[in-house]
């Protein structure tokens, strides 16, 4: 909750006045009576897991590890199954998370998992929850609280995110069972304008969200994804960029958001999709990097990227090209599909695969691990995992 303080100050008016007659003008100035004191009310942030905060963004922000994103909604899990000949149940659900959060040595190369709310409630077939099985190598178990996209009224085919009702609620409930940060995907549509009725209301709700967790002891990661869909060049990606992220910071700033207990969750600045003109990672790293600087606040302890649909080797490449130089903030990697695509195939739903599986995914994780040092490099990789994911119109 936010606490009101008072402040009071006195003002001294002065006017001036221009006198003419006919040897010139003159300047006549009048000072007018002090008005009587105001009382001007501001709010001051009274968190009581303030400290609490600041630690888990720090924790998720360190060298050399990033988030891995297996947040995937139940239906969004199912066509990852689906994808592999495997039907969508909570028993095959489990088995492929089981897979992913007992993976020996993962917790070197991540720091933070983010969760679907089954997840987080559920247990290894051995009786071992999930969240432990993270707790016991280091890693911070995170929850997706938004509740989807919706159309968003009045706008051009844009959508908007749902998900504040009853979230102070949940999100006490959710940091009770284990969670200690939480994610929020809205999105902004660049052929669709976007819209400054979208951008804004992107931009409020995600600091209403914030806001929320933080009173609740959850580090916010904040996401206003900026679709690939398009075939808008790199420059206009950038023009977009810069607007939302304007407003979200100005939002977050009015809900007292503590910066220094939030983590980002942005696109890469990179042309649209369907753009005939690529870019390369140098290019990608100068206009993302350019446009962090312009709107992001060096208390932000960390920008974790989101892959939106690059090849595992691209999302790769971009966030290595962006640590060749220090930056303000730790610029690391939140990845879904660029993570897991090599898993599934791997492993194929068949235990005697779990083990390749699981090495798929360390070799992933450290790859980025290494981007994130700035060290990374394509050498070797397998052709599969250039291939893009890229899907039009993606939902979560």
């Amino acid at each position: 909750m936010a606490a009101v303080g008072m402040s009071t100050g006195l003002a001294l008016k002065q006017s001036t006045t221009l006198k003419s007659g006919f040897c010139g003008t003159a300047v006549v100035s009048h000072s007018a009576p002090a008005p009587k004191a105001t009382n001007v009310a501001f709010a001051v942030r009274a968190g009581g897991y303030d400290e609490e905060l600041v630690k888990t963004a720090s924790s998720i922000a360190s060298k050399g590890r990033g988030i891995l994103a297996m947040d995937e909604s139940n239906a969004t899990c199912g066509k990852r199954l689906d994808s592999i000949g495997l039907d969508n149940t909570e028993a095959n659900r489990q088995a492929y998370r089981q897979l992913l959060v007992t993976t020996p040595g993962l917790g070197e190369y991540i720091s933070g998992a983010i969760l679907f709310e089954e997840t987080l409630y559920q247990s290894t077939t051995d009786g071992r929850t999930m969240v432990d099985c993270l707790n016991a190598q280091g890693i911070v178990p995170g929850i997706k609280v938004d509740k989807g996209l919706v159309p968003l009224t009045g706008s051009n085919d844009e959508s908007w995110c749902q998900g504040l009702d009853g979230l102070a609620s949940r999100t006490a409930a959710y940091y009770k069972q284990g969670a200690r940060f939480a994610k929020w995907r809205t999105v902004v549509s660049i052929p669709n304008g976007p819209t400054e009725l979208a951008i804004t209301e992107a931009a409020w709700g995600l600091a209403r969200y914030a806001s929320i967790c933080q009173d609740n002891g959850l580090a916010p990661i904040v996401e206003p994804e900026i679709l690939l869909d398009g075939d808008h060049g790199i420059d206009r990606t950038l023009e977009v960029a810069e607007r939302v992220w304007s407003k979200v910071f100005y939002f977050l700033a009015e809900n007292n958001v503590l910066f220094e207990g939030i983590l980002l969750k942005p696109s890469m600045v990179t042309p649209g999709a369907e753009c005939s003109q690529r870019a390369t990672p140098e290019q990608v790293a100068e206009y993302t990097l350019k446009m962090l600087k312009r709107r992001v606040p060096p208390a932000v302890p960390g920008i974790m990227f989101l892959s939106g649909g690059q090849s595992e080797v691209e999302a790769t490449l971009n966030l290595n090209a962006m640590n060749q130089s220090p930056n303000p903030w730790h610029v690391s990697f939140s990845y879904a599909r660029a993570l897991q695509n090599s898993v599934l195939k791997a492993w194929q739903g068949q235990p005697e695969n779990v083990e390749a599986a699981q090495k798929a995914l360390l070799v992933r994780a450290k790859a980025n691990s290494l981007a994130q040092l700035g060290k990374y490099s394509a050498e070797g990789e397998a052709e599969e995992a250039k291939q893009g994911m890229f899907v039009k119109g993606y939902t979560y």
